[in-house]
């Protein structure tokens, strides 16, 4: 029997204000990437934007046995990056795969 698993694919565009330099841009993503993983257990990568220092581009991925909790996790992950204080959300995608 095999068990069916569901993948949902957060991909979230941000601007980092105030930040003057790749380093500190890379500070606040980092940061934001470790909280991330370790408050959800999801995968994480910046997808694009490497040489801007005031945008990113993040890709999450979060996998579990009903597309319910899936949505529910990631929902609540962009409601963690829109309380953030050190970025602004400019664009979000959620697929389902």
């Amino acid at each position: 029997m095999q068990m069916a698993a569901h993948v949902g694919l957060l991909t979230v565009e941000l601007y980092i204000g105030g930040c003057r330099s790749l380093k500190e841009k890379r500070q606040v993503v980092q940061s934001l990437i470790a909280r991330l993983r370790n408050d959800f257990n999801l995968s994480i990568a910046e997808i694009d934007h490497h040489d801007l220092h005031q945008r990113a581009c993040l890709a999450i991925a979060c996998v579990a046995n009903h597309t319910s909790f899936v949505n529910s996790v990631l929902d609540t992950v962009l409601e963690r990056i829109e309380s953030d204080g050190r970025i602004m959300l400019l664009e979000s995608h959620l697929e389902l795969l």
